[in-house]
Order: C-alpha cells, then structure tokens, then sequence
C-alpha cells in the first residue's frame, strides 16, 4: 500500500476508484465501503484509495476537546492495508483545506490532483466547508466531470446503525462484545510495558494518550508478546485500594515468565469482567485477582 502526506507528491498512474471519511475504528460499515471499492476497482481497471485525515479534524475546530481516537495512525494504516487498499492519502487538515468548498474539493482535489473515476461515500457523509459537499452535489458534478458517485447505505447490527460515535459509547460502557461486533474485530490497545507498584506480577503498559480507553474496571484480553499469544486479565484504573491517582493500564500475563520492561505489546480486548473496586486491603484485592483470573482461565477465545 502507498502512502501519500501531500497530494503533490502524488502522480496518477491509473484513475482511482476513491473514498473518503475518517474512518476511525475501520469499523464494519467502513469494510463495507472497502468492500465495494476493492468491487468497482476490479470491475473498471482502477486502483483503490482511501482519503482521510490525520489529524482528526476535530482537532483543529476543538482543539480543547478531549477527543479520543479508536485508531492511532498505526492501526489505521495496517488495517487499511490488510483490507487490500492500493493508496492511503493522509491528508492534514489545514487552513487552506477547511476553506475549500464542497465544489472546489471535488474540482481541485478530486479532479484535477487524483484523477478519480469513482467515489464511494458513506450513508451521511459531508464534506468542504459549512458542509457544502454532499451527495447531491455530487451527483451533479459527476455528470459535468465524467466520474461516477455511489453512496452506500448504512450497515446494521440489532437494528442499529454502525457508527464510530457508537463503537466509542460500547466501550466506554464496557460492552466490549457490542464494540468488537460493529468492528469486526477485537479492539486492541499497544503500548509500551513500564514499571508498575501493585504487589501482583502485572506489566504496566504506557499507551498512546490519544487512543481511547474502555471504562474503568478488569476485562479478559489476548495479550500479544514478540510475536506470541498469551490470556491475559487487564486492568483500567487508578489502584484505588492503594491510594493510587494516576489512570493506569495493568495486564497480567497467565503461563507467561520474562523481562519485558521497555517492550512493546498489544492487548485485544475480549470481555468486561466487573467495574473497577476499591478494596478494605491488598489481601481483599488478591482474592477479586485470583477470581479473575479462573475466568479468564476458563474463557474460550
């Protein structure tokens, strides 16, 4: 998959079936529009792309917002690439873009920079500023500039529509089967393992601080270390029985023993076990692990 920052660096080799959005969280109505695209591209001879941002443009508008991604930039890029996407353009979200009108982005970018054939959207995407851009302004165009509009209708789980507003509530609330449902896979959080003070042998990750973190509390995960797989029981909170202030991220690795401190691992979430407690002592705490821990042994991934 190429990469592109700047759409100067880019040089058309074949028209481009595109689409473009956030697409945080690569969710199962993203796949869809993948899926569509990988279609269309093979059907009409065009490569595939993928517009997006980086960063989220809330950022730029809300820069006070505390807004947490489903996504780092890794993430995004590896499951783009392995859902077979020929083109990545990660495009900042500047000044002299946000002023673009909805015309001018398909004019100028679309048109005359990516020499684009096809564009997918999603159910209720907008685009350009004020929201000018839209599938009707779309489907005018594309007649004028001889390129071909589809916009794909919303994917469903429980009679819900997928979105990545709701991927972030289910896991804020814990419902971490509901969340990996409308992803398509199980959501994963990487970092690196640093020093801990809890009396039990966890390692203490250090993640990325615009990642998104479920809710406070002990989950079942998979627990990825060089290249091996683990269970793990993982812990969101403060270490409250210990008087701790700090939000930590604490994993305890089963049938695992080693130096890891300083490696990079990744942890894939895979049920809620109970909200975060705060015990009378450590012995209490001890007790409530062990607990977790059979759970966790006897959980079938």
């Amino acid at each position: 998959m190429k990469v592109f920052k700047n759409f100067n660096d880019y040089t058309s080799q074949k028209p481009l079936a595109l689409s473009l959005g956030m697409f945080d969280g690569v969710h199962l109505g993203h796949k869809s529009i993948i899926d569509e695209l990988l279609k269309v591209g093979t059907e009409n001879h065009l490569e595939t792309a993928v517009l997006t941002f980086w960063p989220h443009p809330r950022f730029v508008f809300n820069p006070n917002e505390d807004l947490k991604l489903l996504n780092t930039l890794e993430e995004k890029k590896f499951l783009m690439e392995k859902y077979s996407i020929d083109t990545l353009f990660l495009k900042e979200f500047d000044e002299e873009f946000r002023n673009l009108t909805g015309e001018e982005f398909v004019r100028k970018i679309l048109i005359d920079k990516l020499n684009i054939k096809y564009l997918i959207i999603g159910y209720d995407h907008s685009f350009g500023k004020n929201k000018s851009g839209n599938f009707e302004l779309l489907q005018r165009l594309s007649k004028e500039l001889d390129f071909e509009v589809e916009q794909m209708e919303a994917i469903n789980i429980h009679e819900n529509n997928i979105s990545s507003t709701k991927v972030r509530n289910a896991l804020l609330e814990g419902n971490i089967k509901q969340a990996n449902e409308m992803l398509g896979y199980a959501y994963s959080v990487s970092g690196t393992v640093v020093h801990g003070k809890i009396g039990y042998p966890t390692a203490n990750i250090e993640t990325d601080s615009i990642k998104l973190l479920p809710k406070k509390g002990a989950y079942i995960v998979e627990v990825f270390v060089k290249n091996q797989q683990y269970k793990g029981m993982l812990s969101i909170g403060t270490n409250p029985t210990v008087n701790g202030e700090k939000l930590t991220v604490e994993v305890y690795i089963l049938d695992f023993e080693g130096d890891i401190y300083g490696e990079e691992i990744t942890v894939k979430f895979r049920d809620f076990l109970h909200d975060e407690i705060k015990f009378e002592g450590l012995e209490k705490l001890i007790e409530k692990l062990d607990e977790d821990k059979r759970l966790t042994e006897e959980f079938k991934f």
